[in-house]
């Protein structure tokens, strides 16, 4: 093709002014971050509120911003819906791989978390999953860190709090046969066995359940004097409306997953002083930071920060401080300062095992006041 002398100013000129405007963004480093979460479904209000904390996270560091390698690091959110389903988070995982991220956040539920996990490690992702079922880390995978205590914390130190504070003799099981309340039930179990208490029963259920009459039914008249509950707030809320209906005073015991105010509401006012759970990470208004992370959340996002939030936020900066550390935002490097370094964020301190698991993960104990979670003492 041949361009006159008129043209070739014109291009010139214009190829120029592309130059001159593309110059500030070629000075930053783009890193995008991916999250995997249920954002639609009976679970969507978790993942929307892990979402948010990722979501802090990323603003607060883009408003700084962080330098790393001589360049301005620019971070993006992109946001999957796995719906909370196996098959759906190794598709998410699959298009987040494909499209050339490699920091995720998420997945959040352990039945999404372990099949996803391969499709993370085969291309090099770091990923920073709550998701608790203790084969999550047992896989080996060297790029995944679980940013929360794991089931054998929560489900045992539930059991321990049951045995030597609430003085429980008798207690029955009942879980969703997820991942996540299977592994929950069955550490709990474990260690109510240790403690000196009788597990009178295991029953099982769904996490699309909405009637648990026929269970409850059972266990009424074993006489027990508490019920585990492994699984989501969805059927924990239900569940404790019908234990009241039916007449069954044991108290409703369970994991993270129901220490939110999602319980209270679909729960209404069978969530009481009989509704217990344990959670991952020290309680936030006695955490150094809490406070303020809980101010800043609620003012961007108009709501009290939920069960995960600032275990996101933390994630996020967790991902942030190693390329900082590392001076590079190469996968494998800020996997290596990870593994090897230690974060202090607002939910705990983050140092990590040769499997991938939290050093030292703290475990809080609460009940339910007015609908909401109320912590009683960390473990």
């Amino acid at each position: 093709m041949k361009y006159k002398p008129m043209q070739y100013t014109r291009l010139a000129l214009a190829l120029a002014l592309a130059g001159l405007a593309g110059t500030p963004l070629a000075q930053d480093t783009v890193v995008r971050i991916g999250h995997s979460g249920p954002l639609s479904g009976a679970q969507a209000f978790s993942g929307k509120d892990n979402e948010n904390g990722a979501r802090l996270a990323i603003e607060e560091l883009n408003a700084k911003p962080i330098t790393v390698g001589g360049k301005k690091v620019k971070f993006e959110l992109v946001s999957e819906d796995d719906q909370g389903d196996p098959k759906a988070g190794v598709n998410v995982a699959q298009k987040l791989a494909d499209s050339g991220i490699r920091y995720v956040v998420g997945p959040y539920n352990s039945g999404v978390a372990i099949p996803a996990s391969r499709v993370y490690a085969n291309a090099g992702v770091v990923v920073a999953s709550v998701a608790s079922n203790p084969k999550l880390t047992q896989q080996g995978y060297k790029n995944l860190f679980r940013v929360n205590a794991s089931d054998t914390q929560l489900g045992s130190k539930m059991a321990l709090y049951a045995a030597k504070e609430l003085k429980v003799k008798t207690v029955a099981v009942i879980d969703d046969r997820t991942a996540f309340g299977q592994g929950l039930a069955e550490e709990f179990k474990k260690q109510a066995r240790a403690s000196g208490m009788t597990v009178a029963g295991h029953e099982y259920t769904t996490d699309k359940a909405v009637d648990f009459t026929s269970i409850l039914t059972k266990l009424r008249s074993k006489n027990v004097e508490a019920i585990f509950f492994g699984g989501y707030a969805p059927q924990g809320g239900p569940m404790a409306r019908q234990m009241r209906q039916l007449g069954i005073k044991a108290k409703l015991l369970g994991g993270d997953t129901i220490c939110t105010s999602e319980m209270g509401k679909l729960g209404g006012d069978a969530v009481g002083a009989n509704v217990l759970c344990s959670q991952g990470g020290a309680l936030l208004d006695k955490a150094a930071s809490g406070p303020a992370f809980k101010a800043k959340f609620k003012k961007r996002f108009l709501a009290e920060p939920d069960v995960y939030a600032a275990s996101y936020y933390d994630a996020v900066n967790l991902f942030a401080n190693a390329m900082q550390q590392a001076n590079s935002v190469d996968p494998a490097k800020v996997s290596g300062a990870i593994s090897s370094g230690s974060y202090q964020g607002v939910a705990g301190t983050y140092a990590f095992d040769t499997k991938g698991d939290m050093k030292s993960s703290p475990v809080t104990i609460f009940t339910f006041k007015a609908g909401q979670p109320s912590a009683i003492t960390s473990y």
